[in-house]
This record gives structure tokens, sequence and C-alpha cells, in this order.
């Protein structure tokens, strides 16, 4: 059961996007109140998720390092799914919320210069894959084996199958092993089974979880994802580029990696895995504090080697 306290100290970790929320409050208030729900919607969920997994797993056969690694990775992308599509809670506190608004003028919005957007991945962690339908309680249902495939050799052999000579063209233009590459994509998409989707169900083959910045323009996907800040994960809305292609994902990815000068350090570190993951997240490829952790895993996990074909 969720506690009130529990409850309040979740939020105690969330009061970094409190200032973000009195801005969006001055320029539309209801865009604000909206924001405010679904912030409090998405955090009962992921608590309730949680509580729900670590019960599921009590009696999980998987218990290799690849197993509760892949079991990891896609718990979380069905946390940020389900978020994504609610359960039913804030617009009946939008709605009871707004009974007063009407009693207060609005505060006069502050003119500013818009801030570009950082055209590199938060955290972690890639958007909405495929989930069960939410009872009309508003409560998930998790069984322990529905989210956790029992073919893991035969998905990664798959994704690396497809993906690998894209990754070959991105190793060539950045002098970074294709595997690195493969490895980054598998961890940012759930071994491609959480790529992000545009608002249709489409693909966007954007498997790097790449942000559109204020220079893209191309198409977008915009998808609710997690932040990470000081460490305490934050859930937002974010706008990610979206491709015709994953050659043109793979080709952009590069085109990052090799020219912008934050990643410079990336470029020096080519042959040892650890360091190179390092370099990335030390660069600011993501704000998830065990990002480089997780990213070494991957690429020297036996799951890589399996697609690999070793």
């Amino acid at each position: 059961m969720i506690s009130a306290s529990d409850l309040s100290a979740k939020f105690a970790l969330d009061v970094t996007s409190v200032e973000a929320l009195k801005r969006e409050a001055r320029n539309d208030p209801d865009k604000a109140l909206r924001s405010a729900a679904s912030q409090f919607e998405a955090l009962l969920l992921q608590m309730m998720l949680k509580a729900m997994r670590e019960a599921a797993d009590s009696g999980a056969s998987i218990d290799s390092q690849d197993g509760k690694l892949y079991k990891s990775m896609l718990d979380q992308q069905l946390s940020i799914a389900l978020a994504k599509r609610g359960i039913g809670l804030a617009e009946p506190m939008v709605r009871q919320l707004s009974r007063g608004e009407s009693a207060q003028a609005p505060e006069q919005a502050e003119p500013s210069a818009a801030t570009p957007m950082e055209p590199f991945v938060p955290a972690r962690t890639a958007p909405a894959i495929p989930v069960p339908s939410v009872p009309a309680v508003g409560i998930p249902s998790i069984a322990p084996q529905s989210t956790a495939p029992t073919d893991l050799p035969g998905i990664a052999r798959g994704f690396v199958a497809r993906l690998w000579p894209h990754a070959l063209e991105a190793g060539r233009a950045t002098g970074i092993a294709p595997h690195f590459i493969l490895g980054q994509a598998a961890l940012e998409s759930g071994w491609g089974r959480g790529e992000i989707r545009m608002a249709d169900g489409g693909a966007s083959h954007n498997l790097f979880n790449i942000k559109a910045g204020g220079g893209w323009q191309g198409a977008v996907a915009d998808v609710a994802t997690t932040e990470y800040v000081n460490g305490a994960p934050v859930k937002s809305v974010e706008r990610f580029r979206a491709y015709g292609s994953y050659a043109e994902a793979f080709k952009d990815y590069a085109n990052l990696i090799a020219n912008n000068p934050r990643y410079a350090q990336v470029l020096n570190e080519r042959a040892d895995p650890a360091a190179f993951a390092r370099a990335l997240q030390q660069a600011g490829y993501a704000t998830d504090p065990s990002y480089a952790e997780k990213l070494t895993r991957v690429i020297t996990s036996t799951l890589m080697r399996t697609g690999l074909g070793g």
C-alpha cells in the first residue's frame, strides 16, 4: 500500500520542477495545471508499478545478470508508456482545481528569449512500447511472465542483424566500434522494443533518443520520458527527432558525435567500452547517474555477444 509519507517523499525529490511550472503558469495557466496533474498521476503510477514488480519478481525464473538488465530496461519502458496513457486521475483533478481558477486573475507572462533545447538524450530511457490495457479502476495488472520475453538471444540476434550495416557506416564516420554504437542503441531502445513511436503509432526510427532542438527541421515525436535532476527522476514530455529510416537515424547519431565539440573525448575512447561509456556520460549525453554503468553492461553482455554471433 502507498502511504502519504511515501508520496510526500517522492514529491520532495521533484521540487526542481516547481520553477518551471511557475513559469508555465504565467504563460499558460491551463497548461500548467494539466502538467501538474499529469506529474502527480505519473508519480503515483510509478510507485504502484515498483511495488507490483517487487511482489511479482519474488518468484521470477530469470535471475542471470543479462536477464535482470533486460527486465529492468523493459520495466522502465512499461512505466513510461503507462504514464503517457494515464490512469484517469489527471482529468478529474484538472476539473476540480479549475473550479476556483476563474476567481483569480492570471499573472502577466514575462517576456523572455526562447531557450534552445539541447540536441541530445536525457537519461535513459526510451519511451512507449506496446502495453496491456489498463483496467477501468486504473490499476494495471502485471504478470511475472508478461513483460520479460523468453527468447532474449533471438531478440538480440534480430536487432543486431537488422542494424549492423548502419552501425558499420556510423563506425566508419566516427571511428567508434560498431558494437559500441549498437550497444547504445540497445540500451536506449530496449533492444528495439521500446523505440519512440509517433502519435499515430508509426516508427520514429530514433533508437538513440536524440531530442529535437530548436534547429531541427524534421518530424518530431512528443513523448513522456524521465529526466534526472540532481540525481532524482523527474517526469516530463519532450520532443524527439523522427527519421524516415534507421539509416538516417544512425547517420544523424554519427554526425552528432563526430561534429559536436563536447563529444571530442568520446572519439578518443574507441577501444575500451567502459571508457567510451564514461566519456558519453561526462559529455552530458544522458542525465541518468548510472548511464555509463548500464551502457558498459549492455556492450559487454552475453546478449550482445550472442547477437554478434559469438
